[in-house]
């Protein structure tokens, strides 16, 4: 098959014919018809995982149709459209026992653990577990959207922020995270703020359901100026990039009983973020993460999809080649990239 491959952490990637992957007991094989292109991507080519097998093909948010199927898989048959969360659970250790696949104890992630979807065809382990059926009605760039960045931002404002009408939400970044962030929370009737310190992103933010547009750049006191936009702090805000200042900011503007979801990684030099602990005690706000989303938390998701509140497939904002997918990768901490970047072409 072909596939784009790196054999040493921030060596260009190069597009290359490889084995097809097997079948996996309890599993199956995808034809591949969309992936996206992730930070979380970058940061794996980046060698911040330094557990990532080399060589790597990468890739983790996809949808395609099943090819071949593992004669101990019992629900799912080939020619089935399916997705796949970005964490691959057991479901049998305690932690998916308990409903949180999210953060199994055995996870298995396509495009970090093992090979991913920058390829014309992904093996999945433990089908039964992990795939979710896609409507008719649902194209596959859309499907795979929703596998890490949608998806993390649905669990982080419904599961983790529980946004409801009427409440004040901030998100810190504008990028495919927060834009899915911000049509989350505004279809669930939420007063938004998006704070970027570019304005194309804003200008997206604002089309994706944001009521109020912050940039960051025209702000020495960024979470003083959201203090004031949203008459105390917000309810729940939402670090969607993953910084040392979006961190913070994202704490402080919160008003009493406010949630900070930590939604962006943090990694390298921005891993060890400054926190206003005065205010998390003085306020006694809550800080949550948000890891992913369960294979059997997506019909809510879904439901929504198919009823026209969210949109996922508005947040690309342009189909690529998987030979244009290698540069992509590589200027992914640039964000330059407006919306999401989706591989549609094998």
């Amino acid at each position: 098959m072909k596939a784009l491959l790196f054999e040493s952490f921030q060596q260009a990637p190069k597009i290359t014919q490889v084995a097809d992957p097997e079948t996996p007991k309890q599993g199956i094989l995808l034809e591949v018809k969309a992936s996206g292109i992730c930070r979380s991507d970058w940061h794996g080519w980046m060698g911040h995982d330094p557990d990532i097998p080399l060589p790597h093909v990468p890739g983790h948010e996809f949808a395609g149709i099943i090819l071949e199927v593992d004669k101990e898989v019992k629900n799912w048959k080939v020619g089935d459209r399916v997705t796949v969360p970005f964490v691959c659970a057991c479901g049998t250790c305690p932690t998916c026992k308990s409903g949180n696949q999210q953060i199994c104890d055995n996870q298995f992630q396509p495009g970090f653990t093992h090979w991913g979807s920058f390829a014309q065809y992904v093996a999945v382990h433990r089908a039964d577990t992990n795939l979710v059926k896609l409507p008719e009605s649902v194209i596959f760039e859309a499907a795979a959207s929703l596998g890490c960045r949608f998806a993390t931002s649905f669990r982080g404002v419904v599961a983790q922020g529980k946004v409801s009408e009427g409440q004040w939400v901030a998100v810190h970044g504008c990028g495919g995270v927060g834009l899915s962030a911000i049509m989350i929370a505004a279809a669930l009737d939420a007063s938004v703020i998006a704070i970027d310190i570019d304005a194309e992103k804003l200008v997206l933010a604002k089309a994706a359901g944001a009521a109020y547009l912050v940039n960051a750049k025209g702000h020495s006191d960024v979470s003083a100026h959201i203090l004031e936009l949203s008459k105390g702090g917000v309810q729940v805000s939402i670090d969607a990039l993953g910084s040392r200042v979006t961190c913070y900011n994202s704490v402080a503007c919160l008003r009493k009983r406010g949630k900070h979801i930590q939604i962006g990684l943090l990694e390298g030099a921005e891993s060890d973020p400054p926190i206003p602990m005065h205010l998390v005690i003085a306020k006694e706000l809550e800080i949550l993460g948000s890891h992913g989303m369960q294979a059997h938390a997506y019909p809510e998701m879904m439901q929504m999809i198919l009823d026209h509140k969210i949109a996922p497939e508005q947040l690309i904002g342009r189909r690529i080649s998987l030979e244009a997918a290698a540069e992509a990768l590589m200027r992914m901490n640039s964000f330059k990239e407006n919306g999401m970047a989706m591989i549609t072409q094998f």
